[in-house]
């Protein structure tokens, strides 16, 4: 993941800001798919964090993955206003419609 030289500069753009964790999470995520372990040490490191603490932070979040999905993403809502609104009754087809070529991710 660092071989291309992206990750040091996601990095180095978040140099001296206050809370720079989560933006450099963001945008490793969107640059490369994920986050690994190597990411995790590159970030830990930059920050003088432990790995446990980065991994800590990038679990978490639903926003964060180890592994790169190439798939698209369709967030559906599933909190208590959604399902006053019928969501439950259409998840078996929006499952079925998704098939393997699109994940449904629950939020």
């Amino acid at each position: 993941m660092s071989e291309d030289g992206r990750l040091p500069d996601i990095i180095a753009r978040h140099a001296g800001r206050e809370g720079p964790l989560l933006p450099i999470l963001h945008d490793v995520q969107a640059a490369f798919g994920c986050i690994d372990a190597a990411a995790e040490a590159a970030i830990a490191g930059a920050l003088n964090l432990s790995r446990a603490e980065v991994h800590g932070v990038a679990s978490f979040y639903h926003d964060f993955s180890a592994e790169a999905d190439p798939r698209p993403q369709v967030q559906v809502c599933r909190a208590e206003a959604c399902k006053a609104r019928g969501v439950e009754e259409m998840m078996e087809a929006a499952q079925a419609a998704a098939g393997t070529r699109v994940r449904l991710t629950p939020v």
